[in-house]
């Protein structure tokens, strides 16, 4: 999903920071062969001190910010009685503190800009009980409700705040998923009962909502979670 939203931005000719604690990931990433320009970072936002670092060398590179999109993210998936307190911190360091530090870094840097936006990526698991994955449901849930706390926040300097909860959509990032679930053939047929549409999303789905909600076209909508998942939870 990602890399979907960075070819997004950069075909329609933005400039991008890829930030990635891989450097092979970032640099790919930034390498393709598209109309904006793309600079490729690395930096580990599940540390304290890298939503800051990344936030300042995207700023300095790129002369300034107008949207942050914090996508990165971890699931974990194991019996409950099989859980550390490692991987639950590991969690919700990734999931929940690092969208706080990334918004923290880059309000002084969105004050500059015109179409100031800052976007997250939550999960339909915000909304619904996910077996094996705790602290997956728990940091998603709680950063739809950092959202709206960052949205009342930054609403009078004219910085919007929003998020997106995907479902089942068909990245490598469900591998996890998949493997707490037996078959996943046999899963994922139940699940597309289930799903109104009647299949799994496309990246570029994502990367088509991430656009509108950094873009004017969306300058009144602030503090909201929006579901992306063919109608799962509607029904």
């Amino acid at each position: 999903m990602g890399l979907a939203v960075v070819r997004a931005f950069r075909a329609r000719g933005d400039s991008v920071a890829v930030v990635d604690k891989s450097a092979h990931a970032a640099g790919r990433a930034a390498g393709e062969d598209l109309p904006g320009q793309a600079i490729a970072l690395v930096c580990d936002l599940a540390t304290e001190k890298g939503p800051r670092q990344a936030v300042a060398r995207a700023a300095a590179q790129l002369g300034g910010l107008d949207v942050v999109f914090g996508h990165a993210g971890v699931q974990i998936t194991a019996p409950l009685e099989e859980w550390t307190v490692a991987d639950w911190e590991k969690s919700m360091h990734l999931n929940l503190r690092a969208p706080f530090l990334l918004a923290q870094a880059a309000a002084r840097h969105l004050d500059r800009s015109p179409t100031p936006s800052l976007i997250f990526t939550a999960s339909t698991a915000a909304f619904r009980g996910l077996a094996r994955s705790p602290a997956y449901g728990a940091s998603k849930a709680g950063l739809v409700s950092l959202v709206r706390c960052l949205a009342a926040e930054l609403a009078p300097r004219g910085i919007r705040v929003n998020c997106i909860c995907p479902g089942l959509i068909d990245t490598p990032f469900n591998d996890a998923f998949w493997a707490g679930q037996g078959s996943r053939k046999r899963t994922l047929d139940r699940m597309l009962t289930r799903i109104p549409l009647q299949r799994q999303g496309k990246p570029e789905d994502v990367a088509s909502l991430v656009l509108f909600l950094a873009s004017r076209e969306s300058s009144y909508i602030t503090g909201q979670a929006f579901v992306i998942d063919g109608g799962y939870l509607a029904v």
